[in-house]
């Protein structure tokens, strides 16, 4: 397994989070790690990312799970399971009305070794998008 993840502490409620996190189309107002999101971020519906560490390419997720202002889960990868890539995002409410955000994406199955080779350090784009998620919900629309 690899693994990467990524934390924040947003002076916001998860609510206001949540509004922005589900509007992929806007991803690449304040995350320029994204190129584009399309399809609706919503449960079992399907999303297409493009992102700047491989612009050429078109990642196919399922938003395999969604709890509204609490958590949701991306899943993409091969058939069979050969690899698979599963992202999470979280919202914990804090205290004096801020919320602990954090992003993790776990990568499994049997060509992981192989593949996982290929996969570079995805730390620092995970960090920007916390960061960029941070201002802009804490900047407002």
């Amino acid at each position: 397994m690899k693994a990467f993840e990524a934390t924040a502490r947003i002076k916001a409620k998860p609510e206001a989070i949540w509004a922005v996190l589900t509007d992929g189309a806007s991803y690449p107002d304040w995350d320029s790690g994204v190129v584009s999101v399309e399809g609706s971020i919503a449960e079992g519906q399907k999303i297409k990312l493009v992102s700047e560490v491989n612009p050429k390419r078109v990642f196919s997720l399922k938003v395999t799970s969604f709890d509204p202002a609490k958590s949701m889960t991306w899943t993409g990868g091969m058939p069979l399971r050969l690899f698979r890539g599963v992202r999470t995002f979280t919202l914990f409410p804090a205290a004096k009305g801020s919320t602990r955000f954090t992003m993790r994406e776990e990568y499994t199955g049997p060509l992981m070794p192989l593949i996982g080779r290929s996969i570079p350090d995805l730390g620092p784009s995970f960090e920007q998008f916390a960061n960029g998620l941070k201002r802009r919900v804490e900047r407002g629309k």
